[in-house]
């Protein structure tokens, strides 16, 4: 019987992929395969620390397996695999528009179905209402087409993601595991929260039910309210829009009634670093703001067909011959100039009180260079779990058949050489959602803030 189920199921995915169009030509293939290699070796700011026989050897093999390719769907997803090899969360191949129309995560007709990373477990977070009580929130998901989890995880979903941090890695895919095309099909056995197991065979078509179970949040550019002990809240949700800055001086006068603030950064991607950096001038004391370090990677030929003949006895005490190996290596970087942010902002208009920044796996990019220009103040407590681990300045080009990729060019680290890409900034107080809060529709995080918060009094010298 399972084998048979597997068979159809094999056969309703060889029926999705017979959508999807082969409209590149096996030299069209090669040479998107070859853009993405070439400008990966010339601008990749984290080259150095690639296995380049691994990756030169990926490049080799893909050549010929990118042309046997049977439709653009299955070479954007080998050229996908071949990006994550790289482990950086800023370097991406994104689909053409035309096949991101075929493409669902959570939508199987009846079903509509949202899973999230708890503990590294599948578990189902929302739902459309009307099934709410068919598959409750908490359901765990055991098995994917006779596949346990995390085996299926490990074959068909992670080794596709372009990732900085391990743990991301893990939200994206789990997020995803059920992501496919149109008329694709999975046999999915969920174990519910009391322990039973239920299977489901779910085909991807479009939900037509709206509702959704919990409801999601409305969650505006900027979020304020107030709590007990003149705890203010603020959720600064993105830096893209300079709107926020608006939005944050209108609530200014209010928020130099509080005693003391939470600013939440946990579902802000980023955006512009001068947008929030713009929004912290008001909450820090200090007139110099030191913000990341970053660079990026040099390239003068000559140097590089110098460094062939270098070794590495020879850069000792020649300045000459270090940046001519250095250049041959793909190690040689150039520093951005470097100095504080001056901040102008008048004393008396800002709003220095203890305060909570809470952070989590969402936190990514300009809200982690937010992050940076807080570090070590001493009247502000990062709560939460570790940020998104990626930012810098991505190089973006087209590729054949309208896909899109790009390139990480910039590293950032903190102003002392520590990094923090790959790694997140960390929280000064870690609290992690259970799986007893998502079924309780429980934050822990604000829960902590809120009693850190409480009686705390400013440092005197601030």
């Amino acid at each position: 019987m399972k084998k048979y189920l597997l068979f159809a199921l094999a056969l309703l995915a060889f029926a999705a992929q017979a959508q999807i169009p082969n409209t590149l030509t096996p030299a069209q293939k090669v040479y998107g395969l070859s853009k993405f290699w070439q400008e990966v070796n010339y601008n990749f700011v984290y080259l150095d620390k690639v296995d380049r026989a691994q990756w030169d050897g990926a490049y080799q093999d893909l050549i010929t397996k990118v042309q046997h390719t049977p439709n653009d769907y299955a070479y954007y997803r080998e050229l996908q695999r071949f990006c994550a090899l790289l482990k950086d969360g800023h370097t991406n191949i994104y689909f053409p528009k035309s096949l991101d129309t075929l493409l669902y995560t959570n939508m199987f007709g009846k079903y509509r179905i949202f899973l999230s990373n708890v503990d590294n477990k599948a578990i189902v977070t929302r739902t459309n209402l009307s099934i709410k009580n068919e598959l409750p929130l908490g359901s765990e998901v055991m098995e994917v087409n006779g596949t346990p989890t995390a085996d299926y995880l490990k074959q068909q979903v992670l080794p596709y993601i372009s990732s900085s941090t391990d743990y991301v890695l893990m939200d994206i895919a789990i997020n995803n595991l059920l992501q496919g095309l149109k008329g694709e099909s999975y046999h999915v056995k969920f174990r519910t929260p009391d322990g039973k197991v239920k299977a489901f065979t779910l085909t991807h078509e479009k939900t037509l039910e709206k509702e959704v179970y919990p409801a999601f949040e409305d969650r505006k550019l900027l979020d304020f309210k107030w709590y007990p002990n003149g705890t203010a809240y603020v959720a600064l949700n993105s830096f893209s829009n300079p709107e926020i800055n608006k939005l944050f001086l209108e609530k200014l006068p209010e928020l130099r009634k509080a005693k003391a603030l939470i600013i939440d950064l946990r579902y802000n991607g980023g955006g512009s670093t001068g947008i929030g950096r713009q929004i912290l001038d008001y909450l820090t004391p200090d007139t110099l703001l030191y913000g990341s370090r970053n660079m990026t990677r040099q390239h003068l030929a000559s140097f590089k067909a110098w460094g062939k003949f270098a070794t590495p006895k020879d850069t000792v005490g020649n300045a000459w011959t270090t940046k001519s190996l250095l250049s041959y290596q793909d190690k040689l970087f150039y520093p951005f100039d470097y100095a504080p942010y001056r901040n102008q902002v008048n004393p008396a208009e800002k709003v220095i009180v203890p305060t909570a920044l809470l952070i989590g796996h969402n936190t990514a990019s300009a809200a982690e260079d937010f992050l940076i220009y807080a570090d070590n103040q001493k009247h502000m407590t990062k709560m939460g779990e570790n940020s998104f681990g990626s930012t810098g300045q991505p190089f973006l080009f087209d590729l054949p058949g309208g896909a899109v990729a790009r390139v990480c060019t910039k590293k950032d680290t903190y102003p002392d050489g520590r990094e923090f890409v790959g790694y997140g900034v960390k929280p000064d107080i870690t609290v992690k959602s259970t799986l007893k809060d998502y079924i309780q529709k429980k934050d822990p995080v604000l829960e902590q803030a809120l009693k850190h918060l409480k009686g705390q009094k400013l440092a005197s010298h601030l």
